[in-house]
Parts: structure tokens; C-alpha cells; sequence
């Protein structure tokens, strides 16, 4: 599954998620669900492609067990096709960010929260993969908004062997909350386009009334040829799916 919605903007101090359209929609502060206090962020690393600072940029977040790498040929195509500052970004225990033993959706929107206006990218246009998709479908409910190269892209050599880039043990230990999604009374009102791939078993028909009722404004689209890894396996229909949805 892949899912994004149309983004930020930061009025008198707060964080605000604005439709697809840019019409605003407020941003309430955020909670892990646990002890009732915020989740404490961890400085996310990312890479940030430059284009037209006035129009929203286009923020990229992988799903478990990928790095901000997964998208770098998109993030490129992308910036040179729409003239937008294109972002990917490591999740928590991913890549090169911090490792913590917190990886609810609600510690990786509130990373996102703290990031995205520090950069300036509010408002901007979020797009996810998989467990991204999740935390950009929690972001915005809040409203504060191949084998072998997997392999590669998640091992790094360090002191004469190979290690981990991911916290296992984090994951490990949280693997059913991010196979899950926190239950959600709130809905968000804005366009939001969830694409998925025709051979993929993740999303099935039974789960689009809940898309509906926490998205009223969704469209879901089914790329025929493509598995789980829509961004992968169809990079064209990928890229052609984000143009019409920003245009």
C-alpha cells in the first residue's frame, strides 16, 4: 500500500494539515496513547532536493526495513519533472537516524512534526510507503498531519563485518503495532489517493469502508502489474499516479 495527502503550513506557532487543495484543516497535538504525554522525537537524517521554495515539496517515507535510498531515482525524476524540493527521510531505527526503543506510528508522526517545520516544508505534500503510508495516514488524522538491494541498503560494514542499519530489536519488539494502525475516532477531510498494487494481498476490499470513514475524501487507485513495492515494480505508474494527484 502506498498513500499520501496533501500537507502543512505552520499559522502562529502551530502546525496546521491543509487538504490536497490546500484548503486548512488545524493541527491538535499529538499523544502516544500510553502514558497521555508526547512522544519524544529523535532527529530524523533526510536528504533534501532543492526547487521552488513557493509551491509544497514532496516528502518521502519508506516502509519497514527500507531507508530514504529506496526512493533516491524517484526523489531525482520527481524534482526535475515538478520543479518541487523533493525530501526522503530515514524512520526512526532506519538508515542513519537514531535508534529508540519507541516505534509507535505516534513517536514517527511526532519525529515528523518536529522536522518538517524546521526545514520549512510546511506545507508539503507527504507521500508513504507501507509503514510510511501509515505514519503519513496518522499524521494527517491528527492534524498537528528487491531482495538484494534491501539487503544492501540496510547492511553497512563496520569494524571488518557487516552490521544491522536497523534496530532489530526495536522492530522486533514492536512488529504488531506496525503491522497494525492506531484506532482513530477523527477523520480527515481532505483528497487523499491511496495506491495500491494489483498483485498485493495487503489492502483488501474489506478494509476500504475503514479507508472511507477515516478518509471521506480518498480515492483508491489499483496499479495491475505492480506487488507491494508499487515505487519498485512500476516506477512510471508510480510517478505518473503523484503528477495527476498534484495537478
Amino acid at each position: 500500500m502506498l498513500s499520501w495527502a496533501r500537507a502543512w503550513r505552520l499559522p502562529y506557532g502551530r502546525l496546521e494539515l491543509s487538504r490536497i487543495c490546500f484548503s486548512r484543516v488545524p493541527v491538535a497535538p499529538s499523544s502516544s496513547g500510553r502514558s497521555g504525554a508526547d512522544p519524544r522525537s529523535v532527529p530524523l537524517s533526510y536528504k533534501l532536493l532543492d526547487g521552488e521554495a513557493a509551491r509544497p515539496a514532496l516528502v518521502f517515507l519508506h516502509g519497514l526495513f527500507g531507508c530514504k535510498t529506496n526512493f533516491n531515482s524517484i526523489a531525482k525524476a520527481l524534482a526535475q519533472q515538478t520543479g518541487r524540493r523533493v525530501l526522503t527521510v530515514d524512520a526512526r531505527n532506519h538508515g542513519d537516524s537514531p535508534h529508540s526503543p519507541d516505534m509507535s506510528y505516534e513517536a514517527m508522526s511526532q519525529d515528523l512534526q518536529d522536522l518538517l517545520p524546521q526545514l520549512g516544508l510546511v506545507p508539503c505534500v507527504l507521500i508513504g510507503h507501507s509503514m510510511g503510508g501509515k505514519t503519513a495516514m496518522l499524521l494527517a488524522l491528527q492534524r498537528d498531519m528487491a531482495v538484494r538491494q534491501f539487503l544492501l541498503t540496510n547492511l553497512v560494514e563496520a569494524d571488518g563485518r557487516f552490521v544491522w542499519r536497523v534496530n532489530l530489536d526495536a522492530l522486533a519488539q514492536h512488529v504488531d503495532e506496525i503491522l497494525a494502525f492506531p484506532p482513530r475516532q477523527e477523520s480527515y477531510p481532505g483528497p487523499t489517493l491511496f495506491l495500491l498494487g494489483g498483485n498485493s494481498d495487503f489492502v483488501h476490499p474489506s478494509h476500504h469502508p475503514e479507508i472511507r470513514r477515516l478518509f471521506p475524501g480518498a480515492q483508491i487507485q489499483t496499479v495491475p502489474d505492480a506487488g507491494h513495492w508499487i515505487h519498485a515494480d512500476c516506477p512510471q505508474h508510480f510517478m505518473a499516479a503523484i503528477r495527476g494527484f498534484l495537478a
